[in-house]
């Protein structure tokens, strides 16, 4: 691949990533909780690693060419960010709870859980279907002597180092600047809960409508 797709590919990516979503939200939850932004960033670039490897193996145009498919897929990442967003609304992380590992509802999270959900909101989420069904064919070049198949990794390669850069600054600053204003991080947390609940049910409208 040139240099010149490639940085075309990276423009349009970073506008997409740094345009505020379920990830970000996720991102800012996780935030708050002490040691929780790396596995929950590591959870959220495991999302798109898998969609990646579908993408390298070919899957992503079979799944892409179904219609029932892309249904399925859309309303179930919706359902389960309103349900993720709900619970963050229900029981939003504070500096405080933070400190112990639970939020206001009580429970603490495990790396691993908190990793497992960074998976499911990426991984489920409709905005990485766009990315790659729609996204990704129009930066590849079947005449290039780059395989198809390379070419496609490397684009998958290059999103999920920019998502991890973005997300865990996103992370990090959050921490930062609402570690000591407890209120504020309350309303922010929940915030990105309603964001979760807003784009969910806004697909899944989208879905019956169509």
């Amino acid at each position: 691949m040139n240099t010149a797709t490639v940085a075309a590919f990276l423009a349009v990516d970073l506008l997409l990533i740094f345009t505020p979503g379920a990830d970000w939200a996720y991102a800012i939850t996780a935030g708050l909780r002490d040691r929780s932004v790396v596995p929950a960033v590591a959870g959220l670039i495991a999302g798109y690693a898998g969609y990646t490897l579908l993408a390298v193996a070919g899957l992503v145009v079979i799944v892409a060419s179904s219609a029932t498919v892309l249904t399925v897929l859309t309303v179930a990442g919706a359902g389960y960010l309103v349900w993720l967003g709900w619970g963050v609304v229900r029981a939003p992380v504070t500096p405080t709870a933070a400190a112990t590992g639970t939020s206001e509802g009580g429970g603490a999270s495990s790396a691993w859980q908190v990793a497992l959900k960074g998976a499911g909101t990426s991984g489920l989420n409709p905005k990485a279907l766009l990315l790659y069904f729609a996204l990704f064919p129009q930066f590849i070049d079947s005449a290039s002597d780059w395989p198809v198949a390379a070419q496609t990794g490397l684009l998958g390669t290059l999103h999920m180092t920019a998502c991890a850069v973005v997300y865990l600054g996103v992370g990090v600053l959050a921490r930062t600047v609402l570690k000591a204003r407890p209120s504020a991080a309350r309303v922010v947390t929940r915030a990105s809960g309603a964001m979760m609940i807003a784009i969910g049910g806004f697909l899944l409208v989208e879905q019956l409508a169509g």
